[in-house]
């Protein structure tokens, strides 16, 4: 992006988003054997001795965007950001179809003048998604797409960086950066170490939507603390169908 100051950036400008992901299959069992192999070649360094390729297998394989799949994305946007009454509202992408989820998905992503803005954005949701795009032979998203663009050309913002100034060792959950702020916990009754379970075994997607906007909604709270805007209260929050 370029060198605007952030509290100069329209908030109405913006998409605040986040995205839920789980292993593309249940158990490593139901893995064809080459993808097995693979998985075993892929994590042989991230595992501990004493753990099996298997067991590791529904620990880490819904972030690694080769083994896993998109299952929600929740866009949240501002109608008004600065003047009275604030409208803030939330949109979840939702299927077991990642291909088409990721086709609706592109018909937002595509809108020009867009900044695209994620809690671990940079290293997680951005090139994940967009990793995702091409593994379906879909175009991607403008939004998305970074190849020869200048750094300041990249339209991304990433509220984990912003809280970093300058720190590249340093990590910081959404939870705790919405304690810091005094923003109400965006984690309900399930926490992302949760998602592959209900997804996998209880089958109730809707409850990980929820989760997911919960998510979006703090990362737009976030950001309005660190411009120095008020909070959002409950009537101008509204979700869409």
């Amino acid at each position: 992006m370029s060198q605007q100051r952030l509290d100069q950036i329209d908030l109405t400008k913006i998409f605040f988003l986040d995205i839920e992901t789980v292993s593309q299959v249940a158990q490593f069992g139901e893995l064809q054997a080459e993808w097995q192999q693979l998985w075993e070649e892929k994590t042989r360094w991230q595992r501990k001795e004493d753990i099996s390729a298997e067991e590791y297998y529904p620990q880490r394989a819904g972030i690694l965007a080769e083994f896993a799949k998109v299952i929600c994305v929740s866009i949240g946007y501002f109608e008004r950001a600065d003047g009275y009454p604030r409208k803030f509202r939330i949109k979840s992408f939702a299927s077991r179809d990642e291909a088409e989820l990721l086709r609706d998905l592109s018909q937002v992503l595509q809108k020009e003048h867009y900044i695209l803005c994620a809690h671990n954005g940079k290293e997680f949701d951005f090139p994940f998604l967009a990793r995702r795009y091409v593994i379906h032979g879909m175009e991607l998203p403008e939004a998305l797409n970074m190849h020869g663009k200048k750094p300041w050309e990249i339209q991304h913002l990433d509220t984990m960086e912003l809280w970093k100034f300058g720190d590249f060792k340093h990590f910081t959950s959404l939870k705790l950066l919405a304690a810091c702020f005094g923003i109400p916990s965006p984690k309900g009754d399930i926490d992302g170490s949760q998602v592959g379970r209900v997804f996998w075994e209880d089958n109730d997607l809707e409850r990980i939507v929820h989760y997911c906007e919960r998510d979006t909604l703090t990362v737009a709270q976030v950001m309005l603390r660190m411009t120095r805007r008020p909070l959002l209260e409950e009537d101008e929050i509204f979700f869409v169908g």
